[in-house]
């Protein structure tokens, strides 16, 4: 049995996260295909468990403040398999956006250091925005 490191397994995990956001993506464009966002969801999900671990991950999305998110992601993916992508991508949204709130300042910070766009994320009404909700919660 081949043993990993833990940063092959971080490097496998951000690999899969990525390939599983590329699959939505492709599945959005070719008008809610279920198939392509049905891999999607299994690819980001077993990518966010490899990069965090299984421990951290299913303490992450069992955590009480992230119980409404985890439940609708999880009843949206139930919905794209069934044949629903449309309700099904709408309920994965919300519980997506409600899972991952506390990572946007996160996002900002680095949004803001990009080279060619982050003057626009460092513009007052964007970082007024960001500032709000700034620090309600932390995610893991």
């Amino acid at each position: 049995m081949v043993s990993f490191d833990a940063s092959d397994m971080k490097k496998i995990g951000l690999g899969l996260t990525g390939f599983g956001v590329i699959f939505t993506f492709v599945g959005i464009l070719l008008f809610f295909d279920k198939g392509f966002l049905a891999m999607g969801n299994i690819l980001f999900l077993s990518g966010v468990t490899l990069t965090i671990g299984v421990k951290s991950a299913l303490q992450f999305f069992m955590k009480r403040q992230n119980f409404k998110g985890s439940v609708s992601f999880g009843v949206g993916f139930f919905f794209v398999l069934i044949g629903w992508p449309m309700v099904g991508m709408i309920v994965e949204t919300y519980g997506f956006i409600v899972l991952f709130s506390g990572f946007w300042p996160t996002m900002a910070v680095f949004l803001q250091r990009l080279p060619v766009v982050g003057w626009v994320f460092r513009q007052p009404f964007v970082t007024s925005f960001f500032e709000r909700n700034r620090g309600r919660r932390v995610p893991v």
